[in-house]
C-alpha cells in the first residue's frame, strides 16, 4: 500500500487592511455622546468614565460623523452597510492581490467574514464584477462570528486552501460595527460599545502547496457551555442592539489560560512554544486581560494597544491589523493569534515562519 502524500499547509502570501475615510476622534465621541445620553440617562455620568479608559484615541466610520447622531432605521442602516462594506471589501481584497502578484480572476475561493451586516446576495458576488473574479469562484460568506471572525475565517480559509493545493483563497474579514450604534438604548452595554467600537477591512490570500514564509500551522476552538449571553446582537426593528451581559476582562482572566493551554495541546504543542501571542485587542481592560490569563508581562502586547488607540474595536478584522504590524516588525518562529467572540468562543491558530 502507497503511503499518502504530506498534507501541505496554507501558506500566508500576502496580507492588506483598509479603513473607512471619516475619522473619530474619542474626544468628539465622548462629547456627542453626553449630548445625547447625559440629560436622558441619570447613569451615563458614571460610565462616561468607559470612554477614556478604552486606550482609543480615534475610529473610522463609514459615514460623516453627524449621520450617526440621528436616529435610523434598518433600511437607512442597510443601505449604509452595503455601500460601506463593498467599499472596504473592494480596498482591502485589491490591496491584498496587489501585493501577491494576483488578479481577481486567480482567486479560486473566498471566505467572507462580517456580522455586522445582512447582504443577500453576500458582499462577494455584490464585488465580483469590481473584483474581476471567475464565474466558477467558489464562495464561502460566514455570518456570526463577531471578534473571533478574524482568527476563525483564517482558520476555515487555511483548510480549504489545504484541501486544493495550489489553489488561492482570498479570506476578507469586514466589519462595520458603527453601524449599531443606538442613541435609544439607555443601557451600559451601548455605552460600552458606542465607546469601542469603529469599522475596517482585512484580506488575506492563502495558498497551499508551493512553500511560504508564513504557514497556518494548526487551529483550534474553544465554545464554553452556557455563555450565550455573554456576547451577541439583539435584534428588534430599529436595528442590531448589543450584548454584554457579562463582564469580558474577568471571564478571560479566570477562564482562558487552561482553554489555550488544551487548545495548544492539540496542536502537539505548549505555551513555551510560543514566541508572540497576537490577540484580538477587545478593549484596553481585555488587553490587560489577556496578559494575564497568558501570563505575559503587561504590557507585551504592544501592536494591540496601539491598533486600538489607533482604529478602536473593528471586531473580526482587528486582530489581522495586529497581525500585520507583527508581520511589519518581523515575525518569530511561532506566534499563536487568539480572538474571543459569541458562542461564547475561543479561537487560535498557530503561524510557523520561516526567517
Amino acid at each position: 500500500m502507497s503511503k499518502a502524500a504530506p498534507v501541505s499547509n496554507a501558506v500566508l502570501v500576502s496580507l492588506a487592511t483598509s479603513l473607512p475615510p471619516n475619522v473619530f476622534l474619542q474626544k468628539d465621541v465622548l462629547a456627542a455622546a453626553w449630548e445625547v445620553f447625559g440629560p436622558r440617562f441619570p447613569e451615563f455620568e458614571t460610565l462616561s468614565s468607559i470612554f477614556t479608559n478604552t486606550g482609543i484615541v480615534k475610529r473610522h466610520g463609514v459615514r460623516p460623523f453627524d449621520w450617526y447622531r440621528e436616529r435610523r432605521g434598518w433600511p437607512e442602516r442597510t443601505e449604509a452597510f452595503l455601500a460601506g462594506a463593498e467599499a472596504l471589501f473592494v480596498d482591502a481584497a485589491q490591496k491584498a492581490l496587489a501585493s501577491a502578484n494576483l488578479g481577481g480572476a486567480d482567486i479560486d475561493t473566498v471566505v467572507t467574514i462580517c456580522s455586522t451586516g445582512i447582504a443577500t446576495p453576500s458582499l462577494e458576488a455584490r464585488v465580483a464584477y469590481r473584483m474581476g473574479f471567475r464565474s466558477d469562484v467558489t464562495r464561502v460568506p460566514v455570518f456570526g462570528l463577531g471578534c473571533a471572525g478574524g482568527v476563525s475565517g483564517l482558520s476555515i480559509a487555511a483548510r480549504l486552501a489545504q484541501a486544493r493545493p495550489g489553489t488561492n483563497v482570498l479570506l476578507v474579514a469586514v466589519e462595520l460595527c458603527s453601524l449599531a450604534l443606538r442613541l435609544d438604548e439607555f443601557t451600559k452595554a451601548n455605552i460600552v460599545a458606542t465607546s469601542l467600537f469603529g469599522d475596517g477591512a482585512a484580506a488575506i490570500i492563502l495558498r497551499a502547496g508551493d512553500g511560504g514564509a508564513t504557514q497556518i500551522e494548526s487551529s483550534g476552538e474553544h465554545l464554553w457551555p452556557d455563555t450565550l449571553g455573554i456576547m451577541g446582537w439583539n435584534v428588534d426593528p430599529e436595528g442590531f442592539g448589543v450584548i454584554f451581559q457579562r463582564t469580558i476582562p474577568n471571564f478571560v482572566t479566570a477562564e482562558l489560560n487552561p482553554v489555550v493551554v488544551q487548545i495548544l495541546a492539540n496542536m502537539q504543542l505548549s505555551m513555551a512554544d510560543i514566541d508572540r501571542f497576537i490577540c484580538h485587542p477587545g478593549g484596553a481592560r481585555v488587553v490587560s486581560a489577556l496578559e494575564t490569563a497568558l501570563k505575559l508581562h503587561q504590557g507585551t502586547l504592544d501592536h494591540e494597544r496601539q491598533v486600538l488607540a489607533d482604529c478602536g474595536n473593528m471586531s473580526a478584522p482587528t486582530v489581522l491589523f495586529v497581525l500585520e504590524r507583527a508581520r511589519e516588525q518581523g515575525l518569530p518562529a511561532r506566534s499563536l493569534l487568539t480572538a474571543l467572540g459569541p458562542g461564547f468562543t475561543a479561537s487560535c491558530v498557530a503561524l510557523r515562519h520561516a526567517a
